[in-house]
Order: structure tokens, then sequence, then C-alpha cells
């Protein structure tokens, strides 16, 4: 069995997916948190430089040009306003005061503000461009006055939020790559496990199982899924199986008595009764494997369920009385008392001929194994656990370990042996029961059995439990 590739894997996509949202979700982030912080900057530069240039107009009111000249000098001089920027020039541009050598060049004006290039000459000769953020006024007799701020800070910022978006989307993708492998791995072995279980079935090892790993995730429960969906194929596989070997050997032997009298009609010399008399258990062996097949018709139709369609409200004590007006001669000629208690109002949705057919099958085997001068119980009644079909003997019973055995097809107990019957009828019972949702329960009469069929919405569930599969 080849072993995917992981990279092929959904698992892996699906992780490499999530990496991609996550990467998406992350850089969306920064760029509100660098939207927000370059804004608030740009704000407080802002707000600063109006600062500045308020005490300047001041100075300039109350001292005049030479006092907003001093100004401007200590103001230049101070280092917690190192990035700030004076420059008080001539009308031509040449710098009168301030930290700027000349007027900036190739400005461009934003909103009234003036934004241009600078670049500073540290002591350690190293010299690094910006750009600055300022505000120009003509004052009287022709100069300049310039006030503005570095924005070194957002340059800054923007060169931090570019390498930390750099760097996090490497980490994202580098962990989605080993979230998505890591993943794949661990629920590609799972499903290998899966595989390799339907990979023995198919090879006809029907006892194989997908083993749990206890964490009772996912995986946990689709396999507990799978192994109680594979004990009920192994438990149909032996059903068949059963089947089979049953029907050869109980099939045996009326085809070859068949043969033995349809090999009697045609020797020469036989007398004409005789040859009437084989024809005839000819014909009565054929009736009983053609019952036998309608049996197995039955049971097979019962169990796939293609009798819903004629499911219809009916009523169980209608259906008792129809039945016991069909077996009242046959009870009269077996010495049997036929004692019925049909309860109205005991109504189910179901197929009637179905329903009819297990229950007549019920009451055939009751006065089969009912003694002479005994009593065979027949009632539709409403009990705890909904409305239910019930019919009593007083015959030998059937043993409790074996009440779950005689569900299977062609299972006959050694007492039973001597009687006429296949085998099929309580197969067919149950199958009709399981049909309708209902439940097959044998019991002790005490002497004698009790077989009672309860439709109840648990009917399935409640059946395994009353009739334990093979």
């Amino acid at each position: 069995m080849r072993r995917p590739n992981f990279l092929a894997t959904s698992t892996f996509r699906l992780a490499l997916l999530y990496a991609v949202l996550f990467g998406a979700s992350v850089l969306v982030l920064l760029g509100v948190f660098y939207w927000g912080a370059e804004r608030a900057l740009q704000r407080q530069t802002s707000q600063a430089i109006e600062a500045e240039i308020q005490a300047l107009q001041e100075r300039y009111r109350s001292a005049g040009v030479g006092g907003l000249t001093q100004a401007i000098v200590e103001r230049a001089q101070r280092p917690r306003l190192s990035d700030m920027l004076y420059l008080l020039a001539t009308p031509n541009g040449q710098a009168l005061a301030g930290n700027m050598t000349a007027w900036p060049e190739q400005v461009r004006r934003e909103d009234g503000w003036l934004l241009f290039a600078i670049e500073r000459r540290w002591q350690t000769g190293e010299t690094e461009r910006s750009e600055a953020r300022a505000r120009s006024f003509e004052l009287p007799q022709g100069l300049l006055l310039l006030v503005g701020r570095d924005n070194r800070e957002r340059v800054s910022l923007r060169r931090f939020m570019l390498e930390a978006l750099a760097w996090s989307m490497a980490a994202i993708v580098l962990l989605g790559i080993a979230g998505g492998l890591l993943l794949s791995r661990r629920v590609l072995s799972r499903i290998d496990a899966v595989a390799r279980v339907a990979e023995e079935i198919r090879r006809g090892d029907v006892s194989s199982r997908v083993a749990l790993s206890g964490t009772g995730d996912e995986f946990d429960r689709l396999a507990e899924t799978l192994n109680r969906m594979l004990d009920e194929i192994e438990r149909l596989v032996a059903s068949i199986r059963g089947v089979t070997v049953n029907i050869a050997h109980d099939l045996k032997s009326p085809l070859a008595r068949l043969r033995g009298r349809l090999e009697m009609t045609l020797r020469a010399d036989a007398p004409p009764a005789e040859r009437s008399a084989a024809i005839e258990q000819a014909i009565e062996e054929a009736d009983g494997l053609i019952a036998t097949f309608n049996a197995l018709l039955s049971i097979a139709e019962a169990q796939s369920g293609r009798s819903n369609a004629e499911m219809a409200e009916l009523d169980l004590a209608a259906l008792v009385e129809d039945a016991s007006d069909l077996y009242e001669p046959l009870a009269e000629e077996r010495e049997v008392r036929l004692e019925i208690r049909a309860q109205p109002g005991a109504c189910v949705t179901g197929n009637r001929q179905l329903l009819f057919q297990a229950l007549a099958n019920l009451i055939d085997n009751a006065l089969k194994y009912a003694p002479s001068g005994g009593t065979v119980r027949v009632w539709a009644a409403r009990s705890g656990d909904g409305p239910e079909l019930g019919v009593a003997d007083q015959g030998p019973g059937i043993p409790e370990v074996d009440r779950g055995r005689v569900l299977e097809p062609f299972v006959r107990l050694d007492q039973s042996r001597g009687t006429p019957g296949s085998g099929l009828g309580l197969s067919l019972v149950d199958a009709i029961a399981r049909l309708h949702g209902a439940v097959l329960r044998l019991e002790d009469n005490g002497p004698g059995l009790t077989a009672r069929l309860v439709f109840t919405r648990a009917g399935g569930a409640a059946a395994a439990a009353v009739a334990p599969a093979p």
C-alpha cells in the first residue's frame, strides 16, 4: 500500500491555509498598529511645532528680531529639543540663526506643512538622512522663519515595522510548514491504521479491528463506529456461512426424497397406485421446498426494508381476531383451547401482511408444541413498553441459553427434530419485528414459551439485548 506524500495531503494544505490566514491577520494587525502609531507621532510632531511657533511669536512680539534671534539660538542648543529644527534666514535664504545651514530645497507642501529631506552629520562622522516636517513664516523686513521637527522616529518606526513584519512572516511560514508536517504525520498514521484494517478485511480477515488511541477524539469515535460496522459485517458473514451450510444440509434430504419418488414413477413395473402416491409425495416435497425458499425470500425482504412502502396504521386487535378465526379449526383438531384477548386501541404503523404472517408463525408454533388438552393464549394489548402481540403455549419451551440461537435461520433444537418445519419461522418473525422497530421477546411461561412482539421506539437496541447475534 503506497504511503501518500505529506505535501499532497489535505491536512498539510489545510495547515498551510491556516498559516496564510494567520499571516494575513498578523499583517493587518501590524498595519493597523503602524498606521495608528504613525498618526500619533505625526500629531505629536504637529503639536510640538505649533507650541514652539507660539512661543517664538510671543518672544518676537515682546523683544523684536533680536529677542527672536536669541531665543532661536538658545532653543537650538537645548539637548531635549535636538529633534527640533529652527532657521531664521534672509529673504535670499541665507541663515541668520538656528541649527540649519540654509533654507531647504525641493520642498513639498501638504496641507500648509512643508516636507523636505535633511541630512545630519554626527560626531562619529556618520551621516543620516531623514525627512522633516515644518511651517514657515515671513516676518517684517523680509526675514524668513522656519520651525520644524525631524521625523527620525517615524522613519525608525517604519523600519522596525518592516523588519518585524518580515521576521513574523518568516516565522509564520516556518511554523506553518512544521505544523502541517507534524499534523499530517499524525493524521496519516491514524488513517494508515484504518487503511491497514480495510486491506486485511479485503483479504478475508473480517476479525481485524481498528485500534483505539484512548484519547476519545474524532478518530477514536470514527474507529468505534467502524468497529461496530465490522462487528455487524462479521456477524452477517458468519450468518451467511451458517445459512449456506444449513440450506445445503436441510435441503439435501428433501431433494433426495423428491428424486427417489420421481424415479419411482419412471419404473415400468410400478403399479399405477404406487405411481400416483409417489407423484403426490413428490408434490408435497416440492411444496415444502417452495415454502422454504418463500420463507427465505420473506426474511430477506424484511431485513432489507423493502416493505416500508406498504406501511399503514392498523389495529393489532383486528389482527389477532383474524388469526384466531384462521387457526380455530386447527386448534380444535389438535384438542387445544385457543384463548383470545384482543384489547382495542393497540395501534401501530406497519405492514399488515407481514405482521399477520409473523403472528401466524407464532400461533402455528404454539399449536405444534402445545400438548393435547392444553391452552394457547393469543393477545393484543398495550404494555408499559408499547403495543404488543403475544402468544403463549404450554409446550416444552425453549431453554434460556438457546433463545438467541433459535432466531438464526435453520436452527432447530433437539426436541423439535421430529416435528415438521424448516427452522425459519422464528427467524422470519424476528426479521419482521426488526423491520417494524419491534422486539421479539422469548420468555418462560412455566411450562411452555411466551413469545411477545413489543413495538418500542428503541426496538433495534432492545432486540440485540434479547436476542444476541452469533
